[in-house]
């Protein structure tokens, strides 16, 4: 498939006004503005407008397909949290500070199950090259537990469908700035999926795992890739990592389809987090997934959102990029953003907008072919992931 911008791929993003549901409460870093927010900053850039763009609204997923990746006691217990929210199950991280317990929080959760679901069928299928859905990307959640703001785990539902219609091996890509630690868990014993995650450090952040000597379960070694990325990393720092792990892996591991997890909490603004990356370094790991699916996988790709909890300037900015290149459009950093946009935002949550959708940054970083520092924390990291990972699919740490 072309990677070009402007080419016109079939591409499905899953949108209704339903998934504004999963609400934690007015007082919750994941407010559901965000998605509001994005999905209004999407038609303004008339992406939805795109000859080969189809809205696709999503459905609640069946205890069924829930229970590909979920157990039959914990759905049980969101279902019993959602009807009482004061049965919530402690033990099971359902009522917790970070994911607490409110009426409706079954259905508003498998509705995000459902779109990721849809995404992951119409790439199966052929009736979309690409599919997005910004609103899902629970990627905490695991197979008995809810976790870091994530009740039921869309993204490892997604990974699941495309293997049960068929697929053969799925590589799931996530550069959230907190470990994809649910996702990780439900695939730790399977050699048909490779989990790839960048993320901060758990010395310093949630959920404290993600580590180098996490390399799958022992019929899949190999399979879980973790790059625990220093604190304040930066730009020169997240795309020297992703480029000297993500490609090298993926074409040896030779996917039929991608699935990515597109968290912006990396974000320099972002409350939560500390690696202080731009949208525009987002932007260019998301063109580099793209590309990755377009050389290996016939373009075949899932995206979905994630963390990110700057819900005005930069959640909207990055996953309407999202969008944008999945679907073959010129959006650049360089795009000015809608004008009616920002008016939205400045009246209604009081907050001056940026003018251009990128943060206006140089984007340069080294190659890992210029040299191994270890002197630098970034690369001692890097190494560690690679000398756990790389020869155990025939590549060499040092120079693959």
């Amino acid at each position: 498939m072309p990677s070009h911008a402007d080419a016109a791929v079939p591409t499905h993003v899953v949108w209704a006004d339903s998934m504004l549901a999963y609400n934690f409460g007015p007082t919750h870093p994941m407010n559901p503005a965000r998605l509001e927010l994005t999905a209004r900053l999407i038609r303004d850039c008339g992406l939805l407008e795109r000859p080969a763009v189809s809205v696709v609204e999503p459905y609640v997923a069946s205890d069924a397909e829930l229970g590909s990746v979920h157990s039959t006691e914990y759905i049980a217990a969101v279902r019993c949290a959602s009807n009482d929210p004061a049965q919530a199950r402690l033990d099971l991280g359902l009522g917790t500070a970070d994911t607490p317990a409110f009426n409706g929080m079954h259905e508003a959760s498998a509705r995000l199950v459902g779109g990721s679901i849809a995404a992951a069928e119409a790439v199966a299928s052929g009736a979309a090259v690409r599919a997005v859905n910004f609103g899902g990307g629970m990627h905490h959640a695991g197979r008995s537990l809810g976790s870091g703001f994530c009740i039921y785990n869309d993204a490892a539902a997604s990974v699941q469908r495309l293997l049960d219609s068929g697929v053969s091996k799925v590589l799931y890509v996530d550069v959230d700035a907190h470990h994809g630690d649910g996702t990780q868990s439900i695939f730790w014993d399977d050699p048909r999926v490779m989990t790839i995650s960048l993320h901060e450090t758990g010395m310093t952040l949630f959920p404290g795992t993600g580590f180098a000597h996490e390399i799958g379960g022992p019929s899949a070694e190999g399979t879980a890739v973790n790059v625990a990325l220093p604190t304040q990393s930066g730009d020169a720092a997240i795309l020297r990592a992703f480029h000297s792990v993500v490609p090298q892996l993926a074409r040896a591991f030779e996917p039929d389809v991608i699935v990515s997890q597109h968290g912006c909490d990396s974000h320099i603004d972002d409350p939560l987090t500390n690696l202080r990356i731009s949208v525009d370094a987002q932007r260019i790991m998301m063109i580099g997934v793209r590309d990755l699916a377009d050389e290996l996988c016939a373009g075949r790709w899932v995206a979905t959102g994630g963390g990110g909890y700057n819900i005005t300037s930069v959640v909207p900015r990055s996953w309407t990029f999202l969008v944008a290149v999945a679907s073959g459009a010129v959006v650049t950093p360089e795009t000015a953003v809608p004008p009616d946009w920002r008016t939205y935002v400045r009246e209604r949550y009081g907050v001056t907008a940026p003018t251009r959708m990128g943060d206006g940054v140089d984007l340069w970083w080294r190659s890992w072919e210029v040299g191994y520092d270890p002197n630098d924390d970034l690369d001692r990291s890097v190494m560690a992931t690679r000398k756990a990972i790389f020869p155990l699919h025939g590549l060499d740490p040092w120079f693959d």
